[in-house]
């Protein structure tokens, strides 16, 4: 990830692959979601510089730096808003693990596969 410490990204690059063989793809998701709760602002429902510093130890981040927090933000803000919704959040967690975007599209091939399998088995 552009910007953000090589700590912060081998955690992400070791962890989330394994989560993903643990949990399956639909869990996967589930858990980036519960961590996205961890870290939004709860009044606003995004994710903010404010609430990333304030709840980042939360998930191991506390390390990260003032210049990693706001690059990381940066990164993942695909809309230019300032915060991150979940949808970015989880955008940005594929981002930071090549290993799992490589499993990504293996998944979206089978997923494509099987939905031409079954509408070429129909009548």
């Amino acid at each position: 990830m552009a910007g953000v410490g090589n700590r912060a990204n081998v955690d992400f690059e070791d962890l989330l692959p394994e989560m993903a063989d643990k949990l399956g793809g639909e869990g996967l998701i589930r858990e980036l979601c519960n961590g996205f709760q961890l870290l939004m602002d709860k009044e606003r429902g995004v994710i903010t510089l404010e609430s990333l510093r304030r709840n980042s130890a939360v998930l191991g981040l506390q390390d990260l730096r003032e210049d990693e927090l706001v690059s990381m933000l940066k990164e993942g803000d695909l809309d230019g808003d300032g915060a991150l919704n979940q949808m970015e959040f989880c955008v940005l967690m594929f981002r930071l693990s090549p290993e799992l975007m490589e499993e990504s599209w293996v998944w979206l091939e089978q997923g494509l596969q099987e939905e031409l399998n079954s509408n070429t088995k129909r009548p």
